[in-house]
């Protein structure tokens, strides 16, 4: 028996996602080297005790049903004090007769999820931090969602001219013009809404619009935010205009699936022309409009 326990404990030992295993009364008897590694936190600090205070998060996530269920977002405060994004799954454990012997929490880092879709990047690594904050910010308020918070609808813009300026004028030129964009389409935003960079050219805005017809709505708006975005190159204005695909979260669809879907309706402006509005499966009446009046 001794042996077959050094066994699992092994096994779980080399599991790269955390694993910790709970008494009944709450202690926990099992703390593997990922989540030490996870969490800061080593074996000896937390075998035979609670959770600290920093780590008792993990202990209140709801539990599983299916095998399928990705988990809940959680934020851990590590030993050394900054803050650490994970995903954690919590499963009742039972001994032979069915009767409740613990808990298995399970979790890992969040970056450790399905990469989320993103725009063309190039080898420049700036902005790498800042999409990475908010793609955390787009997960917390998906889970939001999920649980029963405020709607939750996504915007894939594209600047029509990106690729074209950074061809023929250079990098920093279109970084200059993404400023710009930047700013002209942070005019039209809702207080609650955040907008972050998704790629080169490429931008996402975080909405909560009540329906898909009043996110097109409101997509059409900042559409005509971007032509007022007055760039200007070594005396040459360049007119700007932006393709948008929106998608409206519903409910038991994946966050990944739900930034395709804009990227899929963002896609389809592109192959029109541009200059253009998309709303993903969902809106009623006219899927595609062109805000400029462009024929």
């Amino acid at each position: 028996m001794t042996d077959r326990v050094a066994l699992l404990e092994s096994a779980l030992d080399s599991l790269p996602e955390g694993v910790a295993l709970l008494d009944k009364g709450g202690e926990v008897s099992f703390w593997n080297q990922a989540a030490g590694e996870i969490t800061g936190r080593l074996s000896a600090e937390v075998v035979a005790h609670g959770l600290p205070e920093s780590l008792a998060i993990l202990a209140q996530t709801p539990h599983i049903e299916a095998a399928g269920e990705r988990g809940t977002l959680v934020r851990l405060r590590h030993a050394l004090g900054h803050e650490v994004t994970v995903i954690a799954r919590r499963m009742a454990l039972s001994d032979e007769s069915g009767e409740s012997i613990g808990t298995a929490v399970l979790f890992h880092p969040a970056q450790r999820l399905d990469a989320l879709p993103h725009g063309n990047a190039g080898n420049e690594a700036d902005g790498e931090a800042g999409q990475e904050e908010f793609e955390e910010r787009l997960r917390a308020e998906h889970e939001d969602f999920e649980h029963g918070g405020q709607p939750l609808g996504v915007l894939w813009i594209s600047v029509d001219q990106g690729a074209d300026l950074r061809k023929t004028h250079g990098r920093a030129a279109a970084e200059a013009m993404l400023i710009k964009m930047e700013h002209a389409l942070g005019r039209g935003l809702r207080p609650a809404e955040e907008l972050g960079r998704w790629g080169d050219d490429e931008f996402l805005v975080i909405a909560h619009e009540r329906t898909a017809e009043m996110l097109a709505a409101h997509a059409r708006t900042l559409a005509g935010q971007a032509r007022t975005a007055d760039f200007r190159w070594w005396g040459d204005r360049i007119s700007l205009t932006v393709s948008i695909g929106a998608a409206q979260a519903v409910e038991g669809e994946t966050l990944e699936d739900l930034v395709e879907r804009a990227r899929a309706a963002m896609e389809n402006c592109l192959r029109g022309g541009g200059n253009s509005v998309t709303c993903a499966s969902g809106c009623a009446s006219h899927a595609s409009e062109n805000p400029g009046g462009k024929e």
